[in-house]
């Protein structure tokens, strides 16, 4: 299949790096933190329980489901109030879960690929996590970043990916959203009227029954190889 694309808004966890190591060091990173600089919230929060209780803080918390970083704190809340730690602590201990969180191991294609894709097009990063991009040290391939915490939703709802839209000055038909995750990102992409690319990086079978997104891949660089084939074929068609 072949259309014109405009701009990429593309995802971020599971998309240019898997989140999985991610959390696991998070949650040892954060246990060592309070083992150091305070003990009895380690104690009473083991890394099961601290799991426990974020689960609880997602589950009541419905509101802030576009803020992770709303979430993460008042998980860090609750278990240093829970272990009548002092709370001047919960800064500090954020900042240690967020500076692990940015530490990334990338796919082995993915930066080469982002940047042969950013040569090309505008390329807006469009998640609901609260990954740094300047942390990471990525940014400079990023046109804007529009996480689901400055939009104030997220995906899949549709308002995020047409406000993007709508900050490139691109109709959404001209904007191609790649991602991970049928629902989050293909499913939601399509049904704002964006076209839809799934990064199917692990072979899985596709869920969704009433729709299929536009491109699939098993690589960003296979993205990036489709780009140059299809928009340089578009290109040398139109000056023809």
């Amino acid at each position: 299949m072949t259309f014109p694309v405009r701009a990429i808004t593309l995802d971020l966890d599971d998309t240019l790096w898997p989140f999985a190591p991610i959390g696991a060091r998070i949650d040892q990173v954060l246990h060592d933190w309070m083992l150091r600089h305070s003990p009895a919230t380690a104690v009473r929060y083991p890394i099961a329980a601290m799991r426990v209780l974020r689960q609880q803080v997602f589950e009541t918390n419905p509101q802030l489901v576009h803020d992770m970083s709303a979430l993460r704190r008042l998980t860090l809340e609750q278990a240093l109030r829970g272990s009548g730690a002092d709370l001047a602590l919960l800064e500090p201990a954020y900042e240690a879960f967020y500076a692990e969180r940015n530490r990334v191991e990338f796919y082995p294609d993915s930066v080469e690929a982002l940047a042969r894709i950013a040569a090309r097009l505008p390329v807006v990063a469009l998640s609901n996590g609260n990954a740094d991009l300047q942390r990471i040290g990525i940014d400079h391939h990023f046109a804007f970043q529009l996480g689901s915490r400055e939009h104030g939703a997220a995906k899949p709802e549709a308002s995020i990916f047409l406000a993007a839209c709508a900050r490139l000055g691109l109709e959404p038909g001209l904007v191609l959203h790649v991602g991970d995750h049928h629902e989050m990102d293909v499913a939601g992409a399509s049904r704002a009227g964006l076209r839809s690319c799934w990064l199917n990086r692990d072979d899985q079978a596709w869920t969704l029954q009433e729709l299929r997104p536009d491109l699939e891949f098993d690589s960003l660089a296979a993205l990036a190889d489709w780009l140059d084939a299809t928009q340089t074929q578009r290109t040398e068609h139109a000056i023809a």
